[in-house]
Parts: structure tokens; C-alpha cells; sequence
């Protein structure tokens, strides 16, 4: 079985956003996101392999295959093209959320979006509490 390539790191967040964050706005709305994040989870905010800021954390075992590992509950991603935001897991509820949530695009298990103001940032942290509330009762 593959090792997870993605593990928690001591990374500096700070220093990872000003390096990364391509353009002003992604560096501005990933400092805002920052702060939002670690207030609404209470967590502080830990880099994840290269480029994932994650708060908190859960030990998951997939139903399907061997594999098991340490993930981040939430976080997000200043990539080039978009924001990532890893706060969906598609359990109830969530459908309805994203029709509040604003403009974006879905990949396979993220939010992609171009600036924060394009979401409504109460329907995100609607959005965490849900993803977190679910990983917690399902793995513990």
C-alpha cells in the first residue's frame, strides 16, 4: 500500500502564504481566511505537505481500500488558478448550502474560488461546522 504523500508539516503558514499567494488579492483573502478559519474552528493553523493549510485534524480509514491516514478537518490553498476550500464532505445538508454559498466551481473534494468575496463567508463557516460535526461522529 501507498504512504499518504500529504502529512502535516512545521512549515511556516505565514511565510508559505507571502511566498505562494500569486497575486495581492489571494494574499489578502488567504490572511483573511486564515483568521476566519482558526477563530470559527479554534485551531491553529498547520501546513499540510507543500501547499494545504489545515486546521485540526482526523484519522481516517477508507471503506474501499487499505489506505488510512491523517487529514486536515478543513482548510484551504491559495493555487495559482483559484482558492481551494477543503470544507465539503457532501454529507446532509450540504446541497443547500452550496446554493447560498455564492460563486464558485466543485472539483472531486474542493471548493475553487477566484477571490473570497464571492461567497458569502457565514454560509462558509455553515459549511466547516457541517464537514467538521460529520468527520468527528464518523471518525471520532
Amino acid at each position: 500500500m501507498a504512504e499518504i504523500k500529504t502529512k502535516q508539516t512545521e512549515a511556516d503558514v505565514v511565510e508559505f502564504i507571502n511566498s505562494f499567494a500569486n497575486t495581492e488579492q489571494k494574499k489578502k483573502d488567504s490572511f483573511e481566511l486564515l483568521q476566519l478559519m482558526q477563530e470559527f474552528t479554534g485551531y491553529k493553523p498547520k501546513m499540510w505537505g507543500a501547499s494545504i493549510i489545515g486546521f485540526g485534524k482526523y484519522h481516517y480509514k477508507s471503506e474501499r481500500s487499505r489506505q488510512e491516514g491523517d487529514w486536515p478537518l478543513v482548510g484551504f490553498s491559495p493555487r495559482k488558478t483559484a482558492i481551494s476550500l477543503y470544507v465539503h464532505c457532501g454529507c446532509e445538508g450540504q446541497d443547500n448550502l452550496l446554493k447560498e454559498l455564492g460563486i464558485f466551481t466543485m472539483g472531486k473534494s474542493c471548493i475553487y474560488v477566484k477571490k473570497l468575496s464571492d461567497i458569502n463567508k457565514e454560509i462558509l463557516k455553515e459549511m466547516m461546522k457541517s464537514t467538521i460535526d460529520f468527520l468527528k461522529q464518523k471518525y471520532g
